[in-house]
């Protein structure tokens, strides 16, 4: 098998080396490292194109994104990487070694890297759900044998949620397996806002998406940008 690594990015040009250098020894192994990029205005897909097998360029959106990559991708797993996520140095081994045993999709284990004491409460919170659900985030590096991707019909083109759809779709074939090994996510994103209040507000709309609210409506809720602004 051969992993393929797919990672979406969007102005991370102040930690992009840092974190594509981190897989340097997973592509020294054979992961192939791909970087998609949608519409940097920080000179992101230029830092990192030395430090990848492939930088494409393509519309904003990260379920767009995830899957521009995905179809150009030549290994038989891929693995969804967040920009300022860190996998561990053996990620490729304990990827194949659950696939081997009959899993055909999983995550892992997430630790939110920041000052602020509730990260890890929320962190424990966001694995212990994912366990009970068969729901996985983002954050937690999602991988899948790329047939099932492609069975499922990838990840839908929506600004939000992308990742909480992708995880039922694929549910419905297999439960995930759920690695205990951690990767590492910044807390930038708690910490901005304010760790409590985010909180708040993605169970709000977690809840609003689980009733079928509209995503485009939910991602202007949370504060992304439109595509086409």
């Amino acid at each position: 098998m051969r992993l393929s690594i797919v990672i979406p990015v969007l102005d991370e040009a102040a930690g992009i080396e840092t974190n594509l250098a981190a897989l340097a020894p997973l592509r020294e192994g054979g992961a192939e490292v791909i970087v998609v990029d949608g519409g940097s205005a920080d000179g992101t897909a230029e830092k990192a194109r030395p430090l990848a097998d492939r930088v494409l360029a393509v519309p904003r959106g990260r379920a767009s994104q995830m899957n521009a990559g995905a179809a150009v991708a030549q290994g038989d797993v891929l693995l969804f990487l967040h920009a300022d996520t860190r996998l561990p140095r053996d990620a490729d081994e304990q990827v194949f070694a659950v696939l081997a045993g009959g899993a055909p999709w999983g995550r892992f284990n997430v630790r939110i890297e920041g000052t602020h004491p509730m990260l890890a409460v929320v962190a424990w919170f966001m694995n212990r759900r994912s366990r009970l659900t068969g729901v996985a985030t983002g954050d937690q590096a999602i991988f899948v044998r790329r047939e099932l991707f492609e069975r499922v019909g990838r990840y839908p083109d929506i600004p939000l949620m992308e990742d909480i759809a992708l995880s039922r779709a694929l549910r419905r074939v297999a439960p995930p397996a759920c690695l205990e090994t951690r990767v590492t996510t910044s807390g930038r994103r708690w910490e901005e806002r304010g760790v409590l209040r985010t909180i708040l507000t993605m169970w709000r709309l977690r809840l609003a998406f689980y009733f079928g609210a509209d995503p485009h409506a939910l991602a202007l809720a949370y504060g992304y940008r439109p595509r086409d602004a």
